[in-house]
């Protein structure tokens, strides 16, 4: 299973984050793990617009950035499968399931790279990408995180959005550019794309630059369908 794809559905989250083609009204929805509020178990999806309009505005700030402020990866959702998080989220996104092995070696298997819609079929050459890359998590927090609150964003899969599987040639070409500095190659996704980054951003409660939110702004242009859920991490 892939985050952000058509008729995903992830754990018992109520997620579809579908490419909201500009020719096809189809709306593209991305959840941070979806919202709860009350016995429904959901929040009205946000309008791109409205949800970009939730995002403070403030200068980023990188000094001080080491990426070994936020530790990953930890020993993941289930302390008994010898899997990392990084194994367990290539797990959960496979297409097609690979091998197991002792370790957690993974072996065979298939899996579709959001990013440049690359089917990959070797686990060795994915990338598990922070959504929104450390760097920029560090460049966007309001009040300096504590280094628990970083471990368990650099580790978070309580929400299907925060990390991703994709094509590791696509996630370095990405590196720590917000979406002024790098769109996906595949332009089917950018409205889930935009969608994914502002929800995950309100999740954590993150800032924007005012260049990464024009951009953000001319690609909800483009998205008049897309909706955001989100839940505040804890």
């Amino acid at each position: 299973m892939l985050r952000g794809l058509p008729a995903l559905a992830l754990c018992a989250l109520p997620l579809l984050a579908a490419p909201a083609a500009h020719s096809a009204p189809a709306p593209a929805v991305a959840s941070a793990a979806a919202g709860v509020a009350g016995p429904a178990g959901l929040r009205a999806p946000l309008p791109l617009f409205e949800a970009i309009d939730r995002l403070p505005v403030a200068v980023e700030h990188r000094e001080g950035y080491k990426r070994d402020l936020y530790k990953h990866w930890n020993r993941g959702l289930n302390n008994g499968d010898g899997c990392d998080t990084r194994k367990e989220v290539i797990l959960a996104e496979a297409v097609e399931g690979p091998a197991i092995a002792a370790g957690c070696k993974l072996t065979g298997g298939s899996w579709r790279s959001a990013y440049d819609n690359v089917v990959v079929t070797d686990a060795a050459r994915l990338d598990v990408d922070h959504f929104v890359p450390l760097a920029e998590v560090f460049d966007s927090e309001q009040a300096p995180w504590s280094a628990a609150r970083r471990e368990a964003y650099a580790n978070d899969q309580a929400s299907p959005d925060t990390l991703i599987a994709v094509s590791a040639a696509s996630n370095r070409s990405k590196s720590d550019k917000d979406p002024a500095e790098w769109l996906p190659s595949d332009g089917g996704y950018h409205c889930t794309y935009a969608a994914t980054w502002v929800g995950t951003k309100l999740r954590w409660d993150l800032a924007v630059d005012e260049n990464e939110r024009q951009a953000l702004i001319g690609l909800a242009e483009d998205c008049p369908t897309t909706t955001v859920v989100y839940e505040p991490a804890m």
